[in-house]
């Protein structure tokens, strides 16, 4: 009885649409009972129990269902299930499809599944002439470990790509993702997003305007006003690229990292943070500002290194280091400061100048008072020299031994003692007027300093010396051997701390970058990137994108 209400069914419907083209019509593969009679639903023939159609590649499934023979057009109630050949499956209480344009419209607990995802909603619609399914009644996808919800949402079937244009939130066991524009694909995992975003974990947060996250491998490379945030630390750049497994962070141009613990912050145009090794690398026109007191510490290098915990902070600067402080400036090869000791070293070349005093020596120390944070003392280490132009300009201060030891007291040098093979040249003076000058040797010499102007020199300990008026003392002889005035290297500013080529390449970087953000948005498909690893290099992470890339200055 059943196989004959199929073959008249089958009948039925063929008979209507002989003329018709045949597999644009939704077709009867079974069913328990039919009725043809239009006194229930005028037009339409009803199907019950176990019904089954098939159109264009897809297959229907219902309880019951009204078929619309000349419009081509179904509705179908209880337990309904579509599938379009073996990756779509989509089940809900009630659905309608309209076989001209190839459309189903499904609700009641809606159920669209892929090998990959799963979606829930209230009401979807699938389009399957462009095979895409879209909902306006908040739905959640499930991929693997990540939940997105949303009010609503498109499905790029072909590209198995989810559009988010309004609020929502992906959810992972590691971090928690929201924005109002996200493109996530299922396959890849992949999460472009646009428009302010944040990604809030216990490691950290992070915010941006425009970046890609990769769910699966936990890289991102955020652009748009992006920035990191961990408890303490800020990390800012116009090109930032996230690893999550190894806390490593690196950022390309107009880069800021700020410590708000420590009081420092770094400045420069590319920088690497290893989080869990408390470690920070930064380089071209790199500077890093540290609060002292109140005053403000500024360091240069060409590569600038930060590692330590609060309180064990080592910071190493190499390669033509320079600091500048209101009341104290220098430079030197490469820059040590440990600061559990309260020491920092300076090395190859150094010079100090504090105030008018200038002091140069193989090595050069300057220790600071841990709980103050104040310079206490400085020693000059082999060779020590120190030259302080006259009051009237009329020669220059020398004085010059095997080591140095200074003692500072509000940041000012007040007392110096240099030892061994001491010599010295001093002009001195009756208020204003230039009463002779004194050159002598000894074992140990001991000076005094008042706002950074020498007051008294006293030889101690084998002294041998003799005044002269400014007449009699020859010109060769008014300076000691391995006199040095290097005055016009002196750092006098904060921007005085950069040489020419660290200035022009600051002045290219920012140049570029202005005339980039001018640009209202970047193609889309700039952003259609994978992340993967250098095979060369599996230390340093590369981005590799599908179309084109540009150039940066990221090295």
């Amino acid at each position: 009885m059943k196989k004959l209400l199929i073959y008249i069914g089958i009948l039925f419907i063929a008979f209507g649409s002989i003329n018709a083209n045949a597999q644009k019509k939704i077709r009867l593969i079974d069913t328990e009972h039919l009725d043809g009679n239009e006194n229930e639903i005028p037009g339409a023939v009803v199907f019950t129990g176990d019904v089954q159609f098939e159109h264009n590649g897809a297959t229907i499934w219902c309880n019951k269902a009204y078929l619309f023979e000349q419009e081509n057009y179904a509705k179908l109630f209880g337990d309904v299930r579509i599938i379009q050949g073996d990756t779509i499956h989509m089940n809900s209480e009630y659905a309608e499809y309209n076989g001209n344009k190839n459309f189903a419209f499904a609700s009641g607990d809606v159920v669209m599944k892929s090998p990959d995802m799963r979606l829930t909603t209230d009401t979807l619609y699938f389009d399957r002439a462009s095979q895409q399914a879209y909902y306006n009644s908040y739905g959640t996808i499930v991929n693997e470990d990540n939940t997105l919800k949303s009010k609503s949402g498109r499905y790029y079937i072909n590209q198995k790509k989810y559009q988010f244009l309004t609020a929502v939130t992906l959810t992972n066991p590691k971090y928690i993702l929201k924005s109002n524009h996200l493109d996530y694909y299922t396959n890849s995992g992949h999460a472009y997003v646009f428009g302010p975003t944040t990604i809030t974990s216990k490691e950290n947060y992070i915010y941006t305007e425009k970046g890609v996250y990769d769910t699966k491998k936990n890289f991102a490379h955020l652009l748009t006003n992006s920035y990191i945030k961990y408890d303490t630390q800020l990390i800012e750049g116009d090109s930032i690229y996230y690893d999550r497994n190894r806390e490593f962070s690196s950022a390309t141009n107009n880069v800021k990292v700020t410590d708000t613990v420590n009081k420092y912050n770094v400045r420069g145009h590319y920088a690497e943070v290893y989080k869990q090794k408390d470690s920070l690398f930064i380089t071209k026109h790199a500077v890093a500002v540290t609060l002292v007191e109140a005053d403000s510490l500024y360091t240069h290098a060409k590569r600038i290194v930060i590692t330590g915990k609060e309180g064990q902070r080592v910071v190493r600067g190499y390669n033509n280091a320079r600091f500048y402080k209101t009341d104290m400036s220098g430079k030197c090869d490469s820059i040590h400061s440990d600061e559990e000791r309260g020491l920092t070293q300076l090395i190859g070349r150094p010079v100090v100048w504090n105030g008018d005093s200038q002091m140069t020596g193989d090595v050069i120390h300057l220790i600071s008072n841990s709980k103050t944070e104040q310079i206490d003392s400085l020693k000059v280490l082999n060779n020590a020299f120190i030259i302080q132009k006259d009051t009237l300009g009329t020669g220059y201060n020398q004085v010059k031994g095997q080591n140095l030891y200074g003692k500072f007291k509000d940041n000012k040098l007040y007392e110096v003692d240099l030892i061994k093979n001491t010599e010295k040249i001093f002009y001195m003076y009756d208020k204003e007027d230039l009463i002779g000058i004194d050159k002598g040797v000894s074992s140990k010499i001991h000076m005094k300093l008042n706002d950074n102007q020498i007051k008294s020199i006293r030889s101690i300990k084998n002294p041998e010396s003799q005044s002269y008026p400014d007449a009699e003392f020859p010109e060769n002889v008014r300076k000691l051997r391995g006199f040095i005035w290097r005055g016009d290297e002196q750092i006098k500013s904060k921007e005085d701390i950069f040489p020419p080529e660290e200035k022009e390449l600051h002045e290219q970087i920012v140049n570029k970058t202005t005339k980039e953000k001018k640009v209202e948005d970047k193609p889309m498909e700039i952003m259609q990137e994978t992340l993967d690893y250098d095979k060369n290099n599996p230390k340093k992470p590369q981005l590799k994108p599908t179309i084109k890339k540009q150039k940066t200055t990221t090295e």
